[in-house]
């Protein structure tokens, strides 16, 4: 049959049911108990018998969409779903009334309906509801996809997150899992003494980072304003205003390219806490990742493709220039001379090595030799200061700044700095992001004078950190993929075809 003609037929049933008198698209489901809850305590048949469960006297009303339909002369078997778990209806004729069993002869697999019986458990030990009345919900117009062999076509799969979520319990379990690491976070952080603000999408100068924003125009005002990139600045301002601990869990939106780890809008935790440093953050970091992997997964030790990742603490530690070393089989000594560096770089062909400053050409040497051997979690400290406008600078070498990345499996999972919090410093920082601008680098910083001015009425010592909580997510799902932890990613029309997804 074509697409067209199952959505005919089962719109042929649609008014059978109708001339049955029922109501087809009734208000509100019959519902004692939720599928997921039944299963959670009764599904084990040893503990759960069918002799203890008929003695219990249990009748319940479960809603659900129906997955699979068996006749057997009088009987008819089905199974409900609901939440990723699944529950057997079990119909016999002598048990319905004659609409009742008509009903149940109309049914296509994706409608939803509610049954109302005592629980029980069959001969081959499977959960079920004897079902003495049931409740019509919704006609699905459309099957389900083929056979539940689920869908395999990836780029229909992330068009049709829906379809993908019925069909495939493992998508489904792996949204699930997203929404309890982002609840476990923010348990983590509010019993860390953070609390959780709200800081502005839509922005009049984009800051936080170097990225090339989104821009769209607001009428009313005829002014430019930009999906925001980072809430760094505003945040910080809070810290300013006299808050001590503040957080925030929310997307941001960089107008970038699609890839295996990138996705235009994704999700980020910022946070600041007045009087820390990078210590304190990376102390932090390592404890929430910690029990994030322990509470919500399981275990600290966890698969990613074929390997396997420790999450224990403490976590690894490396300055960028030792990191460079020891990966690229660099003697260390030779990152120290700016001529040497150049011609690492010259030998591993970095672009416009003769145009790059000796910090610009560390990180790409970092990119090039060491980034992706970083499997197990590691910081990776004292950067450049070339590469981190907003950082406090080290004590020992003014070059470099007091700032951290966490690399996991070969990416950059969190970004945190002692955060800079001198004014004139601060603007000076700005002016070269503004030079680097007009030499045709779209993504370097525009001034906020705003935030200058905020740093002015005082900005207490600070640390401040980014985690990406869609690679988090990535991680602890063993997902190879962020479209694969983004629940509607960024598609392009149909009409245009998808490129291979890229590293």
């Amino acid at each position: 049959m074509q697409p067209n003609q199952y959505r005919d037929a089962r719109l042929e049933k649609l008014e059978k049911l109708k001339a049955l008198g029922l109501d087809v698209w009734p208000r509100k489901a019959q519902r004692t108990h939720g599928i997921a809850q039944l299963v959670a305590t009764y599904a084990d048949a040893e503990a759960w018998p069918n002799e203890k469960l008929e003695g219990l006297g249990l009748t319940v009303s479960v809603m659900g969409r129906v997955l699979a339909i068996r006749e057997m002369g009088k009987s008819v078997f089905a199974h409900l779903t609901e939440n990723g778990e699944k529950v057997q209806a079990f119909f016999r004729m002598n048990d319905l009334s004659e609409t009742s069993w008509e009903i149940i002869k109309l049914l296509d697999m994706g409608d939803f309906m509610s049954v109302t019986g005592p629980l029980m458990r069959t001969k081959t030990g499977e959960l079920s509801v004897r079902v003495k009345e049931i409740q019509f919900l919704t006609k699905a117009h459309l099957p389900l996809p083929e056979k539940w062999h689920g869908l395999q076509d990836k780029e229909q799969r992330y068009r049709q997150r829906y379809l993908d979520l019925v069909s495939n319990a493992d998508v489904l379990k792996t949204f699930q899992t997203r929404s309890r690491i982002v609840s476990a976070i923010r348990r983590f952080m509010e019993d860390e003494g953070y609390l959780e603000v709200e800081t502005p999408m839509m922005q009049p100068i984009p800051g936080g980072a170097t990225a090339r924003p989104f821009i769209t125009h607001h009428n009313a005002l005829d002014m430019d304003l930009y999906l925001r990139i980072a809430p760094e600045l505003y945040l910080k301002r809070l810290i300013v205003g006299g808050f001590e601990k503040v957080f925030e869990i929310n997307r941001n939106f960089r107008n970038e390219g699609l890839s295996v780890r990138h996705n235009p809008e994704f999700t980020m935790m910022e946070f600041y806490a007045a009087g820390q440093d990078l210590r304190d953050m990376m102390a932090l970091t390592e404890d929430l990742i910690s029990l994030v992997a322990r509470t919500v997964v399981g275990s600290e030790t966890l698969p990613w493709g074929e390997q396997t990742i420790s999450y224990s603490t403490p976590f690894r530690r490396l300055t960028m220039k030792d990191s460079i070393a020891e990966y690229g089989g660099i003697e260390r000594h030779l990152l120290e001379d700016g001529d040497r560096v150049r011609a690492l770089a010259k030998a591993v062909h970095v672009e416009d090595v003769d145009k790059k400053t000796v910090g610009f050409l560390l990180g790409d040497l970092f990119e090039h030799h060491v980034e992706k051997q970083l499997i197990q979690p590691t910081f990776i400290t004292d950067y450049p200061i070339e590469l981190s406008p907003l950082t406090k600078t080290l004590d020992s070498d003014d070059r470099f700044v007091d700032r951290f990345e966490l690399f996991i499996a070969g990416m950059e999972l969190a970004n945190a700095y002692s955060e800079l919090n001198d004014p004139i410093d601060q603007m000076g920082r700005f002016q070269a992001q503004m030079d680097e601008r007009e030499a045709g680098n779209d993504e370097a910083m525009l001034l906020d004078q705003d935030f200058i001015t905020s740093l002015e009425h005082g900005f207490p010592p600070c640390g401040g950190e980014g985690i990406g909580i869609d690679r988090l997510v990535m991680l602890l799902t063993n997902s190879a993929s962020i479209r694969d932890v983004i629940l509607f990613p960024l598609m392009r029309p149909m009409k245009q075809a998808e490129p291979e997804e890229k590293e």
